[in-house]
This record gives structure tokens, sequence and C-alpha cells, in this order.
């Protein structure tokens, strides 16, 4: 491993909102590394390639595969710092690695890419396309974290109209604001939106914070016809309000990241129109871990978003 990050969701871990990961385990699911050995069913990647790793494991065989669900993989899906040990180390293994790894272009920036291996896709699949945003449309973000960021980064894709940043923390909306962010609310989410949109409502709500006042905030915004995208990861059962939204014709989706958007991603990320190195405020080495978790962890205070971990 060269570099590896935290995540959101190995702070749900830590929580024991994720009940498959056993005492011990090594976390991670992010990085960019060099290839130490190769096993014999490898026949795309060789010793000294640099790869960025997917947060997915794929064989590329199965029916979900094939239908472009690799996040559901018979034999794969999200492992690595899950059911298996994962990136925070010196060394990890890859299974599937043909169908788990990409390999880093020349003089690419090998930090931001690490965004690449969750946040970005995880943001742009389970909240941009399952939201479907289309051009003209008004958008709320629910949460203004590293994911929130990432999901407010790659909606311009698609042109919307307005999109509004929901948060409690005054610097995150104020980098909200930086990343394009046309409107923030800080407190009184669902009045003060109803109001900015005449009664209306937005037509995507995105839920990018896992916890069910931020999902209550996202029912109660969604216009008639409207998409809930939801992106955090739960660790309690929400109230879903079907006796206000039965009649709605709304669309509520769930999803885990598969990761089918990487490779174009990437493509934008190294075209410079996509500023993945943004997302990164803090540096440690491995050694120091337990203070990156820290800083992550302490985010509002340390004004952290993604931090980077560099094995040297």
């Amino acid at each position: 491993m060269k570099y590896t990050t935290i995540c959101g969701t190995d702070l749900h871990i830590l929580k024991g909102d994720v009940t498959t990961v056993a005492d011990g385990r090594t976390l991670g699911h992010e990085g960019v590394g060099v290839i130490d050995q190769v096993g014999t069913g490898v026949s795309q990647f060789h010793v000294g390639d640099r790869v960025l790793i997917s947060c997915i494991t794929s064989c590329g065989k199965c029916d979900y595969c094939r239908k472009g669900m690799y996040s559901h993989c018979r034999d794969g899906g999200w492992v690595l710092g899950n059911t298996i040990d994962g990136t925070q180390a010196e060394f990890v293994r890859i299974p599937h690695a043909d169908t788990s790894l990409y390999h880093i272009p020349e003089g690419a920036d090998e930090e931001a890419l690490v965004m690449l291996s969750d946040i970005l896709p995880t943001g742009f699949e389970c909240g941009v396309l399952n939201g479907h945003i289309g051009p003209g449309d008004t958008v709320a973000i629910v949460g203004a974290g590293p994911i929130g960021l990432a999901t407010l980064l790659t909606a311009q894709f698609y042109s919307p109209a307005e999109i509004i940043m929901v948060d409690p923390d005054f610097h995150r909306l104020e980098v909200a604001k930086r990343f394009g962010a046309t409107a923030v609310v800080q407190t009184n989410a669902v009045q003060e939106i109803m109001k900015s949109t005449n009664g209306r409502g937005v037509d995507v709500a995105i839920e990018a914070v896992g916890i069910p006042a931020t999902f209550d905030i996202c029912q109660e915004i969604v216009t008639p016809g409207g998409h809930v995208a939801n992106v955090g990861v739960h660790g309690t059962s929400v109230t879903l309000h079907l006796e206000k939204l039965w009649s709605s014709n709304i669309t509520i989706t769930t999803r885990l990241v598969d990761t089918v958007s990487t490779a174009m991603l990437l493509k934008t990320v190294q075209s410079g129109k996509l500023k993945a190195r943004s997302l990164i405020t803090h540096h440690f080495s491995l050694h120091d871990i337990t203070k990156a978790y820290d800083t992550f962890g302490n985010a509002a205070m340390e004004k952290a978003l993604k931090v980077i971990v560099t094995n040297s």
C-alpha cells in the first residue's frame, strides 16, 4: 500500500453498526498501491504495476456481476475491511484482482485517485444516478461530509438549477459553497427549504448521513414525483411515512456502490474536470493512524474532510 484513507463507514463499524465485521479485522477499503506479488489466476496486472483499489471486489462472472451489481458479487462485493482484512496496512490481498483493480495512468495524482476507490463512485452512483438528477432540477443533499460533497461535485455533471446543501456545521457549508452549492441550510432544514421553493419541495433529496433525522428531512422536502436517494449507512431503523407519501408518486432508492462508474470518473479526474484532490484536508503516516482516526472522528472540530494515510 502507498496511500489509504478513512471512510465514514469505518466509523460506523467502530460504533457497531456493521455486524459482519469481526473483532480484530484490519479496516479500510480504499487506496492506491504497487503490486508486490500476483497469483496464478491474475493476467492483467504484474509486479510493480501502480494500481487503484476498488472498494468493491468483483469476480466478473456471477449473475450479479453480469448485471453490473458488483456490490452483490457472490464471491466478493464489499469484503475489504469487512469480511477480510483491508487497506489500512502495509500490504493487502485483493481477490479477483483482474476485475477489482485499475491501472494508474502515468503522471496521475495518486493521492487524488484514492477518492475514486469509494466516495466519488458512491456519491455519483447512489446519489446522482439513483436520484435521476436532470438539467433544471432542484436538488437537496442532506449531509455535507465527504460523501455529501462528493455527491455535490458529481451532481454538477447534469446541470441542476439548484443544489441545496444541508448540514449543521458552518465550515462544511462554506466548503460546499466553494464546491458549487447554490444555497446552504444550517438549521430548520424542512422549513427553510420549503420556504425557498415556495412550498414545492425538491426534485431530488439525497440522504448522505445515515441517521433517522436526516432521512426524515428527505421525506419532508421531496416534491410529488420526486426521488429520495439514500446514500448513508444506516445502523438503526427509520420511519417511512407512507401515511403522507403513498399518493405522492415518489421513488425511494437504496444502493451499495457498484463502482461501475470508476473508469469514467478516472477520466474526469485526469482531465481536471473533477477536482478530487479538493476533498483532501489532512495527511498522516500509517504509524499515526490512531491520530488520523481521532481527527476524522472529530471532523467538525478539526475541519477535516478526507485524510490521506501514507505507508512510508
